[in-house]
């Protein structure tokens, strides 16, 4: 079994990955889970129908009772509505300050669950875990939220969880398109923190369908990059916005065409390749790297052409309500160079031209 170590200002626990982390519930995390008067599992629907028997299994055998909640598949779980019908399922199963909340599903499902705990009662602990490959980004560091109409995690608050316990067994379910959404952050923590590491991504054949091994390796990686930034800007203040790095217009076309109908990883593959060609005007990023890039994502079946048809005008509401929006001047995270990040203010007027020059490389890159 793989462990690393995050520790914040606030907080310090363990993310682990193999196949015996439910084992863990009897150890390590004996104490939390036995101290508590109430275990609540928040359970994504697909993720329970394929594996929820594993984590019930071991919970059993550590001896821990439970109290289950089944949420709405993937990013409909996400909803105000979703968020409040999980407060009410507490207080009517007499939920307490002394009560822990464990999430089971994805990345939707561990934000909402996470941001049920860090509201119900002003704050109880929860564990993490995740059923997706893309869950390795969002169940790390303690971001937690809900979407709104208007916009992708509008709502939300920073609650560390108590641990993160990854079964890679669970990936083998996964469909082809949740597979391509998680490899997505893969490859951001690499363009943002090491060239040699994007390098072998781009040019391993394999991508994003590895084995089993190779991918709790390279997750593992990933983790790590997460973990030291967070370590050092819990609240993202400063360095934390990196990780941010083709969100920017990735929430914007998620949030245009409606959660969940083109996947977040998906998303984020167009906003990189967007924040590449702009990093050719503020950083050193060559046209003919930003070009590889688009032609590598879809070779690897990332769907570019979604954003083929769609004028920049609809995408700039979505991108101004962006987090990371300065005095309303637009800002984004771009790369000096592979594994140099920084921010950069960009006009409306510069973001525009840069889109419609993505759609002309798009073009020009993607086969037909």
């Amino acid at each position: 079994m793989e462990q690393l170590k995050v520790k914040t200002k606030t907080s310090s626990y363990h993310v682990h990955i193999g196949k015996e982390v439910y084992d863990l519930f009897s150890t390590e995390y004996k104490e939390l889970l036995h101290n508590a008067d109430k275990v609540g599992v928040f359970a994504d629907a697909t993720a329970a129908s394929y594996h929820l028997e594993k984590l019930e299994q071991a919970l059993k055998a550590a001896g821990i009772a439970h109290e289950l909640h089944t949420l709405p598949a993937g990013e409909e779980s996400k909803s105000p509505i979703s968020f409040m019908s999980c407060h009410s399922f507490l207080l009517q199963h007499n939920f307490t300050r002394q009560s822990v909340l464990i999430a089971f599903g994805g990345g939707a499902c561990g934000d909402l669950t996470g941001f049920v705990a860090a509201t119900y009662m002003r704050g109880i602990p929860f564990l993490q875990c995740p059923t997706t490959i893309l869950a390795h980004d969002s169940a790390v560091g303690g971001k937690t939220a809900i979407n709104m109409p208007e916009g992708k995690n509008m709502v939300g608050s920073f609650h560390q969880p108590a641990g993160v316990l990854f079964h890679p067994d669970l990936f083998t379910t996964l469909p082809k398109r949740e597979i391509r959404s998680g490899m997505a952050e893969l490859i951001k923590h690499a363009l943002i923190s090491d060239a040699e590491w994007t390098e072998s991504l781009l040019l391993n054949s394999d991508f994003p369908y590895f084995s089993a091994d190779v991918l709790s390796s390279e997750l593992l990686k990933g983790i790590q990059v997460k973990a030291n930034i967070v370590e050092q800007d819990e609240f993202e203040q400063g360095m934390r916005r990196f990780l941010n790095f083709g969100h920017t217009l990735g929430h914007a076309v998620e949030a245009y065409f409606g959660f969940g109908k083109v996947s977040h990883g998906e998303c984020v593959m167009i906003g990189m390749a967007y924040s590449l060609l702009l990093s050719e005007s503020f950083g050193d990023i060559t046209p003919e790297f930003t070009e590889r890039f688009i032609r590598f994502a879809d070779h690897s079946s990332y769907p570019l052409q979604a954003i083929l048809d769609v004028d920049f005008s609809a995408l700039l509401p979505f991108m101004k309500k962006d987090k990371k929006v300065s005095s309303g001047q637009l800002v984004f995270v771009l790369l000096e160079s592979l594994g140099n990040p920084f921010t950069q203010k960009v006009s409306e007027k510069q973001c525009e031209h840069s889109y419609y020059e993505l759609i002309s490389r798009i073009k020009g890159e993607v086969q037909t």
